[in-house]
C-alpha cells in the first residue's frame, strides 16, 4: 500500500473517489456542521486548521498503511462526502468501512455505490478477505446502505459506541473476499 500512491477510484455515477486534499479542508469544516454528520460519526473538527491536520493524518496514515480515507467528488469538483477504510489490518487481512455524505449528497445512491467501490477494492486490488460496516442501530439509512452494497447483516453489539448522546448498540456488518460479486 504505502509503496504505492493512493488512487482515484472511479464511480459509475459520474463520481470519483479521490484523497483528500488541504484544499478540502472547509468541507470537514461543513460536514461537523450537519447534525446527521455529527450525530453518527466521531468528526471533531473546529477550525478550518484542525481540519487540514486531520487531512495530514489521513495521508499519514496510507502511508503507516493503517487508513485508506477518500473524498467522494465530482472530477476536478469539491468533495461532498467521504469514504475510507480504518483499521487496515494487512496480516489480518480486515478493515472497516467508514463513510458520510453531505446533505446535498444524500439520496442518491452515492453512499452505496461508494461502499461498493470500496469494498472491492479493499479485497480485490487491496487483498482484504474481510470488510465489516458498523452503524447504531438508531441509523436505518446506514443499515440501507449496508444491505443495498451487499454487507450482510452478522448482528448486534451491544454498548459498542459512545455517542453524543450516550452509549449506542451497534449492527455488526460484513463482507468477505468470495461472496457474490453482483453486489460489489
Amino acid at each position: 500500500m504505502a509503496q504505492d500512491g493512493q488512487p482515484v477510484l472511479d464511480l459509475p455515477n459520474g463520481l470519483e473517489l479521490r484523497p483528500w486534499s488541504r484544499d478540502d479542508a472547509d468541507v470537514l469544516v461543513a460536514a461537523v456542521r450537519d447534525p446527521a454528520i455529527r450525530q453518527w460519526n466521531l468528526l471533531v473538527v473546529e477550525s478550518e486548521r484542525d481540519a487540514r491536520e486531520r487531512i495530514e493524518r489521513m495521508h499519514g496514515r496510507w502511508g503507516a498503511e493503517t487508513g485508506a480515507i477518500w473524498a467522494i467528488a465530482r472530477p476536478g469538483g469539491e468533495a461532498t462526502g467521504l469514504i475510507g477504510l480504518n483499521g487496515i489490518d494487512l496480516a489480518g487481512g480486515s478493515a472497516e468501512i467508514i463513510y458520510w455524505l453531505l446533505p446535498a449528497a444524500r439520496g442518491g445512491g452515492v453512499a452505496v455505490e461508494a461502499v461498493r467501490r470500496v469494498g472491492r477494492w479493499a479485497l480485490e486490488d487491496l487483498g482484504l478477505h474481510r470488510l465489516r460496516l458498523c452503524h447504531s442501530v438508531a441509523n436505518p439509512a446506514s443499515c440501507r446502505v449496508a444491505l443495498k452494497a451487499g454487507y450482510a447483516f452478522e448482528g448486534v453489539m451491544r454498548g459498542a459506541l459512545l455517542h453524543a448522546d450516550g452509549w449506542h448498540d451497534q449492527h455488526l456488518h460484513a463482507r468477505i473476499r468470495g461472496d457474490a460479486q453482483d453486489a460489489l
